[in-house]
């Protein structure tokens, strides 16, 4: 038989006089608090169900959802946890440069190349030069150990998600350099 489960307000303290001495009442009272302490333990810990470090495993998919945070492919508690944390952050910088290569490190543990068409620059003189190529698009390129055993579409996907929406985009897996210049 499992001992009770311990109520930080036992109910047996509180009954009045009358019933205290009564030993029916106290064994009622002891298998309430048994109900109601892990209520009262939920509550008083909630405040931890809502921060990614502190909460519960079971309960990190259900917050990730909240926020919108990228679990898939994720597959230990930390990168989860880090994940959720960071999704916010993520959302503000989505559809730039550093939003995609946080992403991507993120979810693959890898910094990308990344090269965008666009350009800014300033001119004395009206009509100058456009910056940057007049097509628009982007490429991301990612080296990995084994490029035939990476998860290339999971990277494709993640990139659709995360890019300028305007933008074209190509992704290439390619062997990490072996020439370390």
């Amino acid at each position: 038989m499992n001992p009770p489960a311990l109520s930080p307000y036992p109910l047996r303290d509180q009954l009045p006089g009358v019933y205290a001495e009564d030993g029916f009442a106290g064994v009622f009272a002891d298998g309430l608090d048994t109900m109601q302490a892990p209520v009262l333990s939920t509550l008083d810990c909630l405040d931890a169900y809502f921060r990614p470090g502190l909460a519960p495993v079971h309960f990190l998919d259900w917050i990730g959802g909240w926020v919108g945070a990228e679990l898939d492919g994720l597959a230990t508690e930390s990168a989860r946890r880090e994940a959720v944390g960071t999704a916010m952050a993520l959302h503000r910088r989505r559809g730039t440069e550093y939003g995609l290569v946080a992403a991507i490190r993120l979810a693959f543990g890898i910094t990308p190349e990344i090269t965008e068409s666009g350009g800014a620059s300033w001119s004395a003189r009206p009509r100058g030069p456009f910056p940057g190529d007049p097509r628009p698009g982007l490429r991301v390129v990612v080296r990995v150990p084994d490029p035939a055993a990476f998860d290339g579409r999971r990277l494709e996907t993640l990139v659709a998600a995360a890019r300028p929406a305007h933008l074209p985009f190509t992704v290439e897996v390619l062997a990490e350099r072996t020439d370390k210049r």
